[in-house]
């Protein structure tokens, strides 16, 4: 793993499916068994040019996600590499029994692209926006579970995955998001990254709210509180050694996600935690209620997913130890 992270955060230039669809387009021309499937979104995951490139390896399956998961455990039978794409409310809820037992089950090798988790479903609301999907993705054996942070890790997470076996579940933004790492920076699947050190409180963060952790961890720097950042890009197999080592550093954690806090990335930490080094935790997501119509900065204050909320609760986290403590 050899990663370079920028100096500031940045506006990311491109869109995440653009370079979705880029890298796509490279691994297919290189090894004619990768094969794209969709389920009637291909012009939203900017994958039109792909299809017409590549007739006979890019298939829409239309508005059957089921059917969509079925017939990728059958290429993946007779040796293809095929990725999947639907939204991941659907890629979750709606395709579960099929990636469970025509995918999981059979031991395949699929990978599945949710799109648009969590609050960046913004304005497709309540029914497109998934707030459970890491929880029923996490609770199948054998799934790897990976959130990309920004376009420079989803574009080395998309091409090592053509040379892994097995199912992935890859959660990814759509849309511009904020830029973490410099270009040509490789990431290592199931290994959590230290962002930055600290010895008050640990952020353990994925996703878009990775950017907000390193804001916060800024902001209570000035408060006189040291923030140590880890961001834990693949949700399953969890990092347990970063996890405890984050502990023992700092005896407190606080997690971010986009996501409820019921069975995504706060429940995968508390249960390394519980396990083998209980601490304080607080947990910053979604709490248990559905998700709405809106912008994702509306979106991001609603369900309390801003640096602002992950400052506070670091804030209180690290007084009620120290008063414990005296």
């Amino acid at each position: 793993m050899e990663f370079k992270i920028l100096k500031t955060i940045e506006d990311e230039k491109r869109e995440m499916r653009n370079v979705f669809a880029a890298v796509m387009d490279e691994i297919a021309e290189e090894d004619d068994r990768v094969m794209y499937l969709d389920a009637d979104l291909m012009n939203s995951l900017a994958m039109v040019p792909f299809a017409e490139k590549y007739r006979d390896r890019a298939i829409n399956c239309g508005i059957q996600e089921a059917n969509m998961i079925g017939t990728a455990a059958g290429l993946s039978a007779v040796g293809m590499i095929p990725y999947a794409h639907t939204f991941a409310a659907f890629a979750s809820r709606r395709a579960m029994d099929q990636v469970f037992i025509s995918g999981a089950y059979a031991k395949l090798n699929v990978k599945i692209i949710g799109s648009d988790p969590g609050i960046t479903a913004a304005f497709n609301g309540g029914t497109h926006m998934p707030f459970e999907d890491l929880a029923v993705m996490r609770c199948i054996p054998g799934m790897t579970v990976i959130e990309p942070t920004d376009s420079v890790m989803l574009e080395d997470i998309i091409r090592k995955t053509k040379s892994l076996y097995g199912m992935y579940y890859i959660r990814l933004v759509r849309k511009k998001t904020k830029r973490i790492f410099d270009k040509g920076s490789s990431f290592d699947i199931g290994k959590g990254i230290l962002l930055r050190e600290g010895s008050d409180v640990t952020i353990i963060a994925s996703g878009i709210m990775v950017a907000e952790a390193l804001t916060a961890a800024e902001r209570l720097r000035r408060c006189g509180i040291s923030a140590r950042v880890v961001n834990l890009f693949t949700i399953k197999p969890i990092d347990k050694e970063i996890i405890i080592e984050s502990a023992k550093k700092t005896g407190r954690i606080v997690t971010a996600e986009n996501h409820n806090i019921i069975g995504g990335l706060g429940s995968a930490v508390a249960e390394v935690l519980s396990e083998s080094c209980p601490v304080p935790m607080k947990r910053i997501g979604v709490r248990d209620i559905f998700g709405e119509v809106g912008s994702i900065d509306y979106l991001k204050e609603k369900f309390a997913l801003t640096a602002g909320h992950i400052e506070s609760a670091c804030i209180e986290i690290f007084k009620e130890r120290k008063s414990l403590r005296e």
